[in-house]
């Protein structure tokens, strides 16, 4: 027919983690700056502010892993046994993330327990994602068409910091989003809470931007060599030039700058690592065609797909439009 189903699904699947990164990410980030509210009238606005989508946003990370599933099989037989124990700890933080969120309002008597366990919830999530990241960014250990390193191969200095890195990202992401949805010293905690975080973001950047060419000569060579330096220098620029502009925005006035700035820093980190690794899937292994599913398959599965992702995309376009606007403690959304 024409099509390379490849390319379409390559497009899917990353699209629907980016859009879990985004989504997910500034709601987990609501949840870490929720454990340094100063009062329960702050948490409440805090809570507030993500309680009508926050639970629909993970409906892109269900998205994702069936993607890779479905595209993808091979890579999702070597990445998910070589990522089993950081997936479980996200899933279990997900999980006790959404049992606090409810149980807070139910059980008032250990209400201070919840709302330190959504906190908590949220940081561990958080943090292992970006152990995840990091360590698929420093590949894994493949013989054949199997993952045979050790349950904690994945614990390495670098992914740590990557955990630490995501989480100050989610933080920036979630002071943008509060920045958008409160008043008064709520925004102007959130302020100054996003320039910690912000610098936590730049040095995260620097540490995978400098890391990444170290283990590979061939990333090294895609980054340094003549003339992709000067093709591919945008994007360093852009980062440094926008990371300027969201710390700008944070001390400033605007309410949608930080927000849209620190979205922006997502996408270049993201390109940025897409550009390091294409079209490696599993990285230094196989490759996006590689680690596809037969051609039939990849059609049968993209019409359905086709069909359901336009109701995905609405219902959640619609319920943020709904629930557009300030959020106050008296009386939630205006």
């Amino acid at each position: 027919m024409g099509f390379d189903f490849v390319i379409i699904w390559t497009v899917i699947l990353a699209g629907g983690i980016f859009l879990y990164v985004l989504l997910d990410g500034f709601d987990l980030g609501v949840g870490m700056l929720y454990g340094l509210a100063p009062d329960r009238d702050s948490r409440e606005v805090l809570m507030s502010s993500i309680a009508p989508i926050w639970d629909g946003n993970e409906t892109w990370l269900v998205f994702g892993g069936l993607s890779l599933l479905a595209a993808f099989p091979l890579a999702f037989a070597i990445i998910v046994p070589a990522l089993y124990l950081p997936m479980l700890l996200m899933l279990l933080a997900l999980v006790f993330r959404g049992v606090a969120f409810e149980f807070r309002v139910e059980d008032e008597a250990h209400r201070g327990f919840w709302d330190y366990g959504f906190c908590v919830g949220s940081i561990l999530a958080s943090f292992a994602q970006g152990v995840m990241l990091g360590t698929f960014i420093e590949g894994f250990e493949v013989e054949g068409r199997h993952f045979v390193g050790g349950s904690l191969d994945f614990l390495t200095p670098f992914s740590v910091l990557s955990g630490f890195g995501l989480m100050a990202g989610y933080g920036l992401l979630g002071a943008g989003w509060l920045i958008m949805k409160t008043t008064g010293a709520i925004q102007a905690r959130a302020r100054r809470q996003g320039r910690y975080c912000l610098i936590g973001v730049l040095l995260a950047i620097a540490m995978v931007s400098l890391w990444t060419p170290h283990v590979s000569a061939e990333v090294a060579a895609r980054w340094f060599s003549w003339p992709n330096i000067l093709y591919l220098s945008p994007v360093p620029v852009a980062t440094a030039l926008l990371a300027l502009g969201v710390w700008r925005a944070l001390g400033g006035t605007s309410e949608h700058w930080p927000f849209v700035g620190a979205v922006g820093l997502f996408v270049l980190a993201y390109a940025g690592i897409a550009i390091s690794l294409w079209p490696m899937i599993v990285p230094h292994h196989y490759t996006l065609t590689e680690a596809a599913s037969s051609e039939s398959t990849q059609g049968f599965l993209l019409a359905g797909t086709l069909a359901l992702l336009p109701v995905i995309l609405t219902y959640t376009a619609w319920s943020y439009w709904i629930f557009r606007g300030k959020v106050r403690r008296d009386n939630g959304y205006h």
